[in-house]
């Protein structure tokens, strides 16, 4: 059976509402004699009779009764197809931007943020510490230090702490070297302290910081990971306590001229509950799922 083209059915439809070819003409642009050999060639195509032709102009047959039905459906579904893909690009944006750890966590629970029936879109991006939201509308950054300029509404949130991991098979290994996150790509205490601790015993490192979990899991040796991360990856283990010189509080910061906006207040607070309900989380506190740090003290000897 050969495929119908929408162009020639939206042609049928302005034929049959017009009367005719000249009203058709008048509507589309087109030429009478072009219309009217697209309606010849449209009926041979659907093996039916959808006019029948007099001098009056073009009446429609019962077939083509039928069909003006379907093609009044197809144009409603049309139309509103096209104004809910309109509606889409005309939602307010609402950006979340923090480090690649705290930022994959927002990520990962994206539907507390934003529900299926909220009038706006969210995209959450990848901020660096010192990044500059003067100029950013819509974003919602999460800093690791309390911006000190700038136009800017900031509120307080949970604590982030950090610990050195290392592969649960590797739990009695004295040796284990260390990995770290290139200098060239480092920018937070926690992605340097590797490097200004133990430069001396790193064997392996990257500069894709997302790469990390994976070469610890791999047991390619020892690195510092927040405890939120951590603790939740399979595999892994605290090597000794959390490192108190690293943690530090979430700020949550938004330009002042948004944060009156209401998807913007409205994605600020459920952010800012969200990290409040992890607040154990992100302490290494999180009681639903303890982690003894082993203690390298008690290797038994070999």
């Amino acid at each position: 059976m050969n495929e119908v083209d929408w162009n020639d059915l939206k042609l049928f439809f302005n034929v049959a509402s017009q009367g005719g070819l000249a009203g058709a003409a008048a509507a589309t642009g087109l030429s009478a004699p072009t219309i009217g050999r697209r309606m010849l060639a449209l009926e041979r195509t659907m093996g039916r009779t959808l006019f029948i032709r007099s001098q009056q102009g073009y009446r429609l047959a019962p077939d083509g009764e039928v069909l003006l039905l379907h093609v009044e459906t197809l144009r409603k579904t049309v139309s509103d197809i096209t104004r809910w893909h309109g509606d889409a690009f005309s939602l307010p944006i609402v950006s979340i931007g923090g480090d690649i750890w705290l930022g994959g966590f927002v990520a990962s629970r994206s539907m507390e943020l934003r529900g299926k029936s909220d009038g706006f879109r969210l995209c959450c991006k990848r901020l660096l510490p010192d990044e500059d939201l003067t100029f950013r509308h819509g974003m919602i950054g999460m800093f690791y230090e309390q911006p000190r300029s700038g136009n800017f509404a900031v509120r307080k949130s949970v604590n982030v702490a950090y610990g050195v991991y290392r592969a649960e098979e590797e739990r009695w290994n004295r040796d284990l070297p260390w990995v770290s996150i290139g200098t060239e790509v480092a920018v937070s205490p926690a992605e340097k302290w590797v490097f200004r601790n133990h430069e001396q015993n790193i064997h392996s490192w990257t500069n894709a910081p997302e790469f990390l979990p994976k070469l610890i899991t791999a047991g390619a040796g020892r690195g510092v990971l927040p405890l939120f991360l951590g603790d939740s990856l399979p595999g892994l283990i605290r090597d000794g306590e959390p490192i108190e010189e690293l943690t530090h509080p979430v700020w949550l910061a938004v330009n002042d001229d948004d944060r009156k906006r209401p998807e913007v207040r409205l994605t600020l607070d459920r952010l800012a509950d969200l990290l409040k309900r992890n607040a154990a989380l992100f302490s290494g506190e999180d009681a639903t799922a303890p982690r003894k740090p082993i203690a390298l003290t008690a290797v038994p000897r070999s």
